[in-house]
This record gives structure tokens, sequence and C-alpha cells, in this order.
């Protein structure tokens, strides 16, 4: 087995978010267990070769380590990175869902196309067409 990086994330409306980020970045659903109330205990996503895992902010040992956007004030201390084949796509759809844009569409110095938005709990996350393996 080989080493990967997988980001972690939480939600209040953990099922909104699953949906919302299978809707509009094109994630699918690889595993969700549910939790007590409605709650999502455990979710995996994956899109192409990557994934996230992600699950409903519950009173646990993880908490103490994580807090929604929100309680500090929408600042980020990491955002994840989505490489896509059509960033242009991806962002009219994001547009559409009513998230909010926090850096317009547009070519990167570095390659490809790239925008970032906040999904609606607040995280950041980053799409592109640049693929940091191919350079």
């Amino acid at each position: 087995m080989s080493s990967t990086v997988i980001p972690c994330l939480r939600y209040r409306d953990a099922p909104a978010a699953i949906d919302w980020l299978c809707r509009c970045l094109g994630f699918e659903q690889r595993l969700v267990v549910p939790g007590k109330s409605c709650a999502v205990a455990h979710a995996e996503l994956v899109l192409g070769g990557g994934m996230v895992m992600l699950g409903s902010h519950a009173d646990d040992r993880f908490a103490q380590l994580i807090v929604p956007p929100e309680r500090i004030g929408g600042v980020q201390t990491q955002t994840t990175w989505v490489q896509v084949n059509d960033a242009d796509e991806i962002y009219a759809r994001v547009v559409e869902s009513g998230a909010r844009i926090v850096q317009e569409i547009d070519d990167a110095p570095f390659g490809g196309r790239v925008f970032a938005c906040r999904d609606p709990e607040g995280h950041v996350w980053h799409v592109g067409t640049y693929d940091p393996w191919k350079g």
C-alpha cells in the first residue's frame, strides 16, 4: 500500500455538505456511515484518485482539534485543492449553487485555470485545471 494525503472536514449539516460537494465539485460517495439524529458518523467522497473524509460535528476528541470556519471569523489555516479537467464548468455549477466565490476564475501564473470558493459552511476550496503531478 502506498501512502497518500486525505483531507478531513467536519460539517454542522454533513448530508447537505455531501450533496453540495457531489453536485458542484463532482465528488462521488464511496462510503457514508449514518450517525445519530441524521448526523454522519463518517463519509468518504472520491474524485478521480483523490478523496476527502468528512463527518458531522460531534462532541469528541477530534472536535477539540477542529472548529467550524464561522467560529474563527472564516479564517482558514489550509485549503483543499481540487484538480479538474474543466474549471469553467465547475465554476458555473458553484456560482449557480449560490456559493461565495473568494477568488474569481482566471488563468493561473503557474498554468491552468483556477478559482476559489467557500462551501455552504465556509470551508475554502481551490479548484483548477493545473495538475501538480504533471507540472
